[in-house]
C-alpha cells in the first residue's frame, strides 16, 4: 500500500481523525515490520480546545512539535508510565493533532504479544488478544512506540502510515475519553471509531 503524503496531513484534525480510520500504522523496527489498522481516533483542535496540551497557545519543549508541519509524531508519557501516539496535522503555527486510541494488529503478532504480555501470540487468552492494542497506551507498548520516536517524520521509512479504506457509514462519533477537566470541550463529539471493530477501546 502507498505511504501517506505530507499533503494528506496538512489538513484539519477533525477531517483527519475520520480519514485515518482504516489506514495502516507501520513501525519498521529494523528486525521486523509491525503493522496495525487504525480503528479509533480523537481530534484535538487548536488553542481554543480546552482538552488540548496547547490550549491557550501554550508552547513548551514538549508541545513544540505540534506547532510544526503536519505529518510528524507527537509521543508523550501519561501517568509517568504509558506512552500516547499522536499525529500532528495542519500547517505550521496552527497546532492540531489526532490521538490514535486503538488499532487492529495486522503484522508482527508475536512481537506485539511479547511487547505487551511477554508471551507468544498463540499462548494469549482471548481477553489478552482483544486487549493487545485496544487503548492508546496498549498500542504503544505493542508497536514499540516510545519517546525515542517523538518528532519522527511520518513520511520517512521507519514509522509511517499507509493508505487503507473504511466505509464512511461504519464510522461512529462520540465524546472524547478521559477529559472531564476540559469544561465544555469534554462534550465535543471528536472521537471517531469503526463500528463493530473488536479493538475499539470504549464501546
Amino acid at each position: 500500500m502507498e505511504k501517506l503524503s505530507r499533503e494528506f496531513y496538512r489538513r484539519d484534525a477533525l477531517t483527519l481523525a475520520k480519514e485515518l480510520l482504516g489506514k495502516v500504522l507501520v513501525n519498521e523496527t529494523g528486525s521486523e515490520r509491525l503493522a496495525a489498522k487504525i480503528v479509533e481516533t480523537e481530534a484535538y483542535m487548536g488553542p481554543d480546545d480546552k482538552a488540548a496540551h496547547f490550549y491557550g497557545g501554550k508552547r513548551t519543549p514538549r508541545t513544540d512539535v505540534i506547532y510544526g508541519d503536519g505529518g510528524f509524531a507527537y509521543i508523550y508519557l501519561i501517568y509517568g508510565m504509558y506512552h500516547c501516539f499522536n499525529i500532528v496535522t495542519g500547517i505550521k503555527n496552527e497546532p492540531q493533532g489526532v490521538l490514535i486510541r486503538a488499532v487492529e494488529p495486522l503484522e508482527g503478532f508475536d512481537s506485539m504479544a511479547q511487547n505487551r504480555f511477554k508471551l507468544p501470540y498463540k499462548e494469549l487468552r482471548q481477553k489478552q488478544v482483544l486487549g493487545l492494542t485496544n487503548g492508546p497506551g496498549k498500542l504503544c507498548l505493542a508497536l514499540a512506540l516510545d519517546k525515542s520516536l517523538n518528532k519522527h517524520d511520518l513520511c520517512s521509512d521507519r514509522l509511517y502510515v499507509e493508505d487503507g479504506c473504511v466505509f464512511k457509514d461504519t464510522i461512529v462519533h462520540s465524546k472524547r475519553v478521559g477529559i472531564d477537566y476540559a469544561e465544555e470541550a469534554r462534550d465535543f463529539p471528536w472521537r471517531f471509531y469503526i463500528q463493530g471493530n473488536s479493538y475499539v477501546s470504549v464501546k
